[in-house]
């Protein structure tokens, strides 16, 4: 293929239409190999007819850097016989400038469907994603894809995704095995099956499975069609966790996520008082079960000393659980379904846990006060409320998942008070029923 003549009627373009119209995908090839600026040329020289099947089979990259190059009215003419999402995935790859550009040109009601179609709702891989990509068909030689890498100034690649005939993403080769390979071999001779790839709508939780299950340093995100749209790079996705800790830290302890350092003192407020309300009532329920144990506290004073000890070991025990529950959720490790070997584990290891700071524990009391009942009740109490602690801390946020509630939100407030509970309760229910062993005072 060559660069078409002022005049249309000549035999040479005749025949290029002729090929472009019959042989597209063989007349992609042939452009994806030509230098750009004539690609561009030749495209721009034949009819939209013409020219569209061809287009159509043109790897992402190419598109994106033959677009810009098209006269206006031409490359809109392009895009509105494209179909909506192809169309919507070049634009998304464009800059700026370009896209406005299209995009005001174009009737209303196009470009509104157009721009609803490339954004994406918030933490999905759609909205992580790079949509600058390259991507080739599976039959061109290494000779032809160092030409193309060439051709659009590429400098530095990891990996090369393949396409198939209908455009969809098939495979992966290395560069690595590129740089080896003759430059007469295909592609799909080095292909290796594809490590994994994304759903363009994956929530960001698939996102981070994906990346932890394959330890891949960049997947592919497609569409519903299997197209090539984007990629994600692992250094973004740990950027994303990083935020996301962040956001948890917040949630977990009642903080919206969308207050910062800066944010003013009344947005501070408006945020954070229900959330101290809401607390202030699980703190009087853990009051009334001290209240409950008055009697008790008052015959022997030395409980109300040791009370925050068993409190603080039971919360210490439960956040633990629930950091753990709550990574496993959201990496996808555990779904709910796993409620009862999460349980059943954290039920182990509160009560061993338990029995090591019980014996600790026991040993310290007793040399403080020289009484082996509180020593005894003690430690009794340190395996009773740290089980207890460790067992709330893992079923909580998968309760609140399984209820369909973000366990971020509200999982700390809701096992601070079982925990609180759990160890005021274990501590003064057995000095309770143990208060023979203790001496008055």
């Amino acid at each position: 293929m060559i660069p078409p003549a002022a005049n249309h009627a000549d035999p040479v373009d005749l025949l290029n239409v002729e090929f472009m119209s019959r042989f597209p995908r063989v007349a992609a090839r042939q452009l994806e190999t030509m230098p750009l600026r004539d690609a561009a040329s030749l495209l721009d020289g034949y009819p939209l007819e013409a020219v569209a099947a061809t287009w159509a089979r043109l790897a992402p990259g190419v598109t994106d850097k033959l677009l810009p190059m098209l006269p206006v009215d031409h490359a809109i003419a392009i895009l509105h016989d494209m179909d909506p999402g192809p169309a919507a995935a070049i634009l998304a790859r464009l800059d700026d400038a370009h896209r406005d550009q299209y995009l005001e040109r174009m009737h209303e009601g196009e470009a509104s469907e157009l721009r609803s179609m490339m954004e994406y709702p918030e933490n999905t891989a759609g909205r992580m994603m790079s949509s600058r990509i390259i991507a080739f068909d599976r039959d061109m030689t290494v000779g032809e894809v160092l030409s193309q890498l060439r051709n659009q100034k590429i400098s530095s690649l990891l990996n090369l995704f393949l396409l198939d005939d209908a455009m969809r993403l098939c495979g992966q080769v290395d560069t690595q095995r590129i740089a080896l390979a003759d430059s007469s071999q295909t592609l799909d001779s080095l292909a290796i099956p594809l490590r994994g790839y994304l759903s363009h709508m994956d929530p960001e939780e698939e996102v981070l499975a994906a990346f932890e299950k394959t330890r891949a340093s960049v997947l592919p995100v497609v569409d519903v069609e299997m197209h090539l749209v984007g990629i994600i790079h692992q250094n973004e996705v740990m950027e994303a966790v990083r935020q996301d800790l962040a956001t948890d830290l917040q949630t977990m302890v009642g903080v919206s996520k969308d207050e910062r350092a800066l944010s003013s003192s009344w947005f501070a407020v408006k945020k954070r008082l229900p959330w101290l309300q809401i607390n202030l009532a699980t703190a009087f329920l853990a009051s009334a079960v001290v209240g409950a144990f008055e009697a008790t506290i008052a015959q022997f004073t030395a409980l109300a000393i040791l009370l925050p000890i068993a409190a603080g070991q039971s919360g210490n025990t439960g956040a633990q659980a629930l950091a753990v529950t709550m990574r496993g959720l959201t990496l996808r490790e555990i779904t709910t379904r796993h409620w009862l070997r999460v349980m059943r584990k954290e039920l182990v290891a509160g009560i061993v846990n338990g029995l090591a700071i019980a014996v600790t524990c026991g040993v310290g009391v007793y040399f403080w006060s020289g009484s082996e009942g509180l020593a005894l009740i003690i430690g009794l109490a340190m395996i009773a409320s740290m089980s207890i602690a460790a067992v709330a801390g893992a079923l909580v946020p998968i309760v609140l998942k399984k209820l369909g509630q973000d366990p971020a939100a509200s999982s700390s407030i809701i096992l601070t008070t079982i925990t609180d509970v759990a160890g005021f309760l274990s501590f003064l229910g057995i000095a309770t029923a143990l208060s023979g062993m203790l001496t008055t005072g």
